[in-house]
């Protein structure tokens, strides 16, 4: 019995200095969360969980999203939002607030189905 848990010892040692056992802290690492988002914005993310190229308005409303975001002109996807403002914020796939696809709470932060562009919201 003592030769058995002494081979085991060694095998274990010997995939640890070949780098071949696994990190139990790596796997259970979640995924990092950026969500970098001033304080009174909302923020949409061309990346899940906050990551990616940001967009950021403190308006009230934007009737059109592609006016000053970089991602939307390149015709990418909102993977994320946050809202960082003290109100619900709606959001829409069309410009001037058409075919409203959902909203986020005050203080709401996540990921969205990401098959689709936020082109216009308002806050209410």
């Amino acid at each position: 019995m003592l030769r058995l848990r002494s081979f085991g010892l060694a095998s274990f040692a010997a995939a640890v200095a070949l780098g071949i056992a696994p990190m139990a802290s790596a796997a259970a690492a979640p995924p990092a969360r950026a969500y970098s988002c001033a304080q009174g914005h909302f923020c949409i993310y061309s990346d899940w969980n906050g990551g990616g190229t940001r967009c950021q308005w403190s308006q009230q409303s934007k009737a059109n999203t592609a006016d000053d975001c970089s991602f939307i002109q390149r015709g990418q996807n909102v993977r994320s939002v946050r809202n960082n403002t003290g109100h619900r914020v709606q959001y829409y796939t069309q410009t001037n607030f058409h075919s409203r696809v959902g909203s986020t709470p005050s203080g709401g932060e996540g990921n969205l189905q990401g098959n689709y562009q936020i082109r216009s919201f308002k806050k209410q």
